[in-house]
């Protein structure tokens, strides 16, 4: 028998999140956190699916190689160790690929190369995956790794959507343009949505609402993004927990030359000052909502403003499908908000947009509608699953063709 495990790492900068999955039927084997890496404060929460239950552990964890030896300890434990000869492949999911690949990749030198190149727009990001693949290299140097990037699933935009109205030079040069974030969620929710549908994803137009304290949208037609929300950055689009999202770029030429804020302070302030923790000082949609009903007012306009921004894109996504066959909201806030989602499509009526209140309050596990029966669009509960997602892709390449590179470069 072939092996059939996938590891799927998703390395921060100071945090590896993981699972172990054995792909003949989706099912988790081991799952796990190591947080607060390089501080004394360290934890590792390990859980194994086949009666191992949970174990943790609590103390100073150096770097990422000594974070990655201990998930390897944990999963020997359990009988999962990285030498087992059902492991097929690591999976790594890569935050930025730029245009250069659009499909999930075999890891080799030339693709660490391309990955580091691209660190100048991705510099909270792409180094932390870096060094989770190095890791991880480093302990099975013979096992196939993939790179499963954010930005692939939008690299289907066209160019009207993925440009900035900009010198096109400039902006090749400094590789300037629309790349969208999410991208596992984005393609995984859009296609669970239209079999939610009983429809194939090519016969299906989707808006995905991937609110999580980071948040985006995306535009899908067919299967394919036609548009999203984040950009060169995940710092475009959406009110998020504490980002920005979008904002007159003389907003920070002002904060320099009449603030004068240095680049730093005003990237800070943009990317963990700002949002639904910058406008009232709480970025967890469970609090405001607390504070909301206790009469905060700071806390209401906040929501207001987040479910202004949350409309103005379903609104405008609308218009760039022309046909939208459903509405889907995922993620953290999506998946568990249920005054956001109503809220969203509050007013949004002429559009075929409504929830039925009751279907909108049931908690589940699973994919749901919540819109009225017979209503003209669909809206969607979808929980999102960016590690099977990842997984999913990841076994499809390693077991198609071992060891090739699929990788797409146009640049």
């Amino acid at each position: 028998m072939s092996p059939s495990r996938v590891l799927v790492l998703n390395s921060g900068s100071s945090s590896v999140k993981y699972q172990l999955l054995d792909m003949r039927d989706g099912s988790r084997l081991a799952t796990g956190l190591v947080e607060r890496i390089g501080e004394q404060t360290s934890r590792l929460k390990h859980t194994c699916a086949a009666g191992g239950g949970t174990r943790e552990q609590n103390g100073p964890i150096a770097d990422h190689e000594a974070a990655l030896k201990a998930v390897a300890d944990e999963l020997e434990r359990d009988g999962l160790g990285l030498d087992s000869p059902e492991l097929a492949a690591i999976g790594h999911r890569v935050v930025h690929g730029g245009m250069f690949f659009t499909e999930p990749t075999v890891i080799d030198d030339a693709v660490l190369t391309e990955i580091e190149r691209l660190i100048p727009v991705a510099p909270l990001h792409n180094p932390a995956n870096l060094t989770g693949i190095r890791t991880a290299r480093a302990l099975r140097p013979d096992l196939p790794q993939v790179a499963v990037f954010d930005t692939a699933f939008h690299t289907t935009m066209p160019e009207a959507a993925a440009r900035y109205a900009i010198d096109p030079k400039v902006a090749d040069r400094y590789r300037i343009r629309r790349y969208g974030f999410h991208g596992t969620s984005h393609a995984y929710v859009s296609r669970e949505t239209a079999r939610l549908l009983g429809k194939a994803p090519e016969e299906v137009n989707v808006i995905v609402l991937h609110l999580g304290n980071g948040a985006s949208a995306s535009a899908v037609r067919g299967g394919r993004c036609v548009d999203t929300s984040m950009g060169l950055t995940p710092l475009e689009g959406l009110v998020m927990g504490t980002r920005s999202g979008d904002l007159d770029p003389a907003v920070i030429f002002h904060l320099a030359r009449v603030g004068g804020m240095s680049m730093d302070e005003i990237d800070t302030l943009l990317n963990k000052g700002s949002g639904l923790f910058g406008l009232c000082g709480d970025n967890d949609m469970r609090e405001i909502r607390r504070r909301i009903d206790e009469g905060d007012e700071q806390a209401k306009l906040a929501f207001d403003i987040y479910i202004h921004r949350l409309k103005k894109y379903i609104g405008a996504y609308c218009a760039v499908l022309g046909r939208v066959d459903a509405v889907a909201f995922t993620a953290g806030v999506g998946e568990n908000a249920a005054p956001v989602r109503e809220a969203a499509v509050a007013g949004l009526e002429g559009l075929g947009l409504a929830v039925d209140p009751e279907a909108n309050a049931v908690r589940a596990d699973g994919p749901r509608l919540i819109s009225p029966t017979g209503a003209r669009v669909a809206v969607a509960v979808v929980p999102t699953d960016e590690e099977l997602e990842i997984a999913e892709q990841t076994y499809a390449l390693v077991g198609s063709k071992p060891g090739s590179n699929h990788g797409g470069a146009d640049e």
